[in-house]
């Protein structure tokens, strides 16, 4: 399983996307211990239908603990997600949850683009530079919070 220490952002969109697989493909739960530790915290969890693991809720409430801190103290960092929010305003309105906080704005903006770009679908060059943004910024708590945590 990906290390939440080594790099938080890949580890919740890791997560995100083994609930997805095992949801399209219940049967392959059995291919592998993992697989099977995390279909059972699914079903455990009652998300097997929809929804995230406790893991990776925890997980997005530290990267956004994090995100509150460096909003306070970090003025570039502030400039970025300022530079960032009208995009993100806008993706938070066509989801079905409005009030997402902005990192997990980002992490679902990544996690779509990635489906798209498995579809092959194209992705407008205005998008890139959101996507290249959001990126940027969730490197940036990651490596924040992997230097907090080594």
């Amino acid at each position: 399983m990906k290390s939440k220490k080594e790099n938080i952002a890949e580890y919740i969109l890791y997560l995100w996307q083994i609930e997805d697989y095992l949801r399209a493909f219940p049967a392959q739960a059995q291919a592998n211990t993992e697989l099977m530790e995390i279909a059972d915290m699914m079903h455990a969890e009652g998300i097997y239908g929809g929804g995230h693991l406790q893991l990776a809720k925890n997980a997005l409430a530290e990267m956004e603990d994090l995100h509150d801190e460096l909003l306070a103290t970090e003025a570039p960092y502030k400039a970025v997600i300022q530079h960032l929010e009208p995009s993100l305003n806008l993706l938070k309105a066509k989801t079905d949850n409005p009030a997402m906080s902005d990192v997990e704005a980002c992490l679902t903006l990544l996690y779509q683009i990635m489906l798209l770009r498995l579809k092959k679908q194209t992705i407008s060059p205005e998008t890139e530079t959101v996507v290249k943004d959001a990126t940027q910024l969730l490197r940036f708590l990651s490596k924040t919070y992997f230097d907090d945590h080594a």
